[in-house]
């Protein structure tokens, strides 16, 4: 059941859409967004969302669905990341199971999602698409999305190879658009999401930051390397693979680099044991910090603590609003 909140609720076009009480949005990580985290950021009043190439089949996928039904009857979403692949997974079947059980928020991100949107949208599905560029935006919009999640530099995972931060990419996404936009990347307080809405977007989406939470997935040593990180301790690895990936600093990721900068350069498959999902994926369940690519954005700096989903956002929820009183007092 969605636990009572009582800090006031924030409106703007994303709440409205998404039926959420506060424009906060747990973004979809590989091997991270379950069911209970989901759930907790649901209950405290934002979105949770689900991963749905975390679980191997499709068929886990709607068991997962429902483990996180029975612990909210808050909206949650699905995130569903379309890789460029040789063997692609089977995204029909991800998606058919994500219609068959009425989820009707999906967020998808990577290529293009132009080929599901049409099908997603005859079942009442509102579309997120995260994307890193104005123009794959604007793309994006003309496909049918319904809102766009605009991901800069700072981000965490894929900050795409044209190196824009928040503060420029964020208006000029809001000026170029019609739909409403979310900022994501770089966003980890109150301040930040104040800032968001200053900018222009309507919401804010977190990765890093959730992932030091009480509820994250992830195991306890792995939480603690990101509070006691700071905004420095993050590496850009792939980058001359032109698939450029923020991580946390560690010596799996100064390897990578390290491949990367041998003379003659390298290929992926220099690099595929030291950057593979399986061995992230024990990384953040055993908590061995120098075990595997961890996903980290620079909000690391920003990181003190490590609390519930519900402490996080009614926290964010009063910062924001005490941040933007002081802003409108001093523009007075």
């Amino acid at each position: 059941m969605a636990r009572m909140v009582t800090t006031a609720p924030m409106r703007t076009r994303i709440t409205e859409l998404l039926g959420i009480r506060y424009p906060i949005i747990q973004g979809g990580m590989q091997w991270v967004g379950r069911a209970g985290l989901v759930a907790a950021v649901s209950n405290a009043g934002g979105l949770g969302v689900l991963t749905a190439l975390t679980q191997p089949t499709p068929g886990a996928l709607g068991e997962e669905i429902a483990r996180t039904r029975a612990l909210t009857d808050a909206p949650f979403g699905v995130n569903l990341t379309l890789l460029p692949s040789i063997n692609p997974p089977p995204y029909d079947e991800y998606l058919r199971v994500i219609i068959e059980a009425g989820i009707r928020i999906v967020e998808t991100a990577g290529n293009s999602p132009r080929a599901h949107v049409e099908r997603m949208k005859a079942h009442g599905i509102t579309v997120i698409h995260k994307c890193t560029t104005v123009r794959h935006a604007l793309s994006a919009q003309r496909n049918g999305a319904d809102i766009i999640s605009i991901d800069g530099f700072e981000c965490a995972g894929h900050p795409g190879e044209d190196d824009v931060g928040g503060l420029i990419l964020i208006p000029l996404a809001v000026q170029a658009l019609e739909v409403p936009v979310i900022a994501s990347g770089g966003i980890a307080s109150g301040a930040g999401l104040a800032a968001a809405l200053a900018l222009g977007a309507e919401g804010v989406n977190m990765g890093t930051r959730f992932c030091a939470t009480l509820e994250a997935p992830i195991h306890a040593d792995i939480k603690q390397a990101l509070v006691a990180a700071d905004a420095r301790d993050t590496r850009l690895i792939m980058r001359s693979l032109n698939n450029t990936v923020r991580v946390l600093d560690n010596a799996v990721a100064r390897e990578v680099i390290a491949t990367e900068r041998r003379e003659g350069g390298c290929v992926f498959e220099d690099v595929r044991p030291l950057v593979a999902g399986v061995r992230g994926k024990a990384t953040l369940a055993s908590g061995d910090t120098d075990g595997g690519v961890i996903a980290a954005g620079q909000t690391v700096g920003l990181i003190a603590d490590v609390p519930s989903c519900a402490e996080l956002i009614e926290r964010m929820v009063d910062e924001a609003r005490a941040q933007l009183r002081q802003a409108s007092r001093w523009a007075a």
